[in-house]
């Protein structure tokens, strides 16, 4: 009986397994794979789409990957099935929209698989196992088929994965901003003209 409540303590301090489902409108579009949600108290959250990753704005297809999520879901109601969120605060889950004009209608549009169909998207497949394995199997089509097609981002002989572009332009950064070495041989002969003027 005491290891029963143990673990049901355990249990219960690990928070719901369950997802939260979050209800807005949508009123911003920050990249391929971001939006922001105004709910019902007005209070507004930055959603990162579930399970992929959208080229960055000055990445090849990064403007017409926002363009085509913006024409998917700004200014419409969606739900957002979420469990956590990410390392900046924002909000990880799948964006269902409505994409017919029926106000009654439920949203089932699943908007990160509506970019991976498009080729405006890869599938962030590190975190597959946070998906249902319908879900998986879905992503990884859309992604198979846009690229078997070369269409959107698919276009390129060798598209770069924005983790990837992130990576190497984090790298330049550091390489541009590095302090320059140390050298006595610098020193030495910046004081040697110093006295010499």
């Amino acid at each position: 009986m005491v290891r029963y409540l143990a673990v049901l303590g355990a249990l219960l301090q690990a928070g719901p397994i369950v997802a939260d489902t979050l209800a807005g409108r949508v009123s911003g579009i920050s990249d391929g794979a971001t939006i922001t949600v105004v709910d019902t108290a007005r209070a507004r959250h930055t959603v990162r789409l579930a399970a992929i990753d959208a080229p960055e704005a000055r990445q090849p297809f990064g403007r017409e990957s926002k363009q085509h999520l913006s024409d998917l879901v700004f200014g419409k109601e969606v739900k957002v099935e979420w469990r956590q969120r990410d390392r900046y605060g924002r909000i990880v889950g799948k964006v269902m929209v409505q994409n017919t004009p029926c106000p009654t209608c439920p949203p089932a549009l699943d908007a990160g698989l509506a970019q991976l169909e498009a080729g405006l998207a890869w599938w962030y497949r590190e975190y597959r196992r946070e998906q249902s394995l319908a879900d998986q199997g879905y992503y990884e089509y859309a992604e198979f088929d846009a690229k078997a097609r070369r269409i959107g981002l698919w276009q390129d002989e060798a598209p770069l994965p924005p983790w990837e572009w992130r990576r190497r332009n984090q790298i330049v950064a550091r390489l541009v901003t590095a302090p320059e070495p140390f050298s006595p041989q610098r020193t030495s002969m910046r004081s040697a003209s110093r006295d010499h003027s």
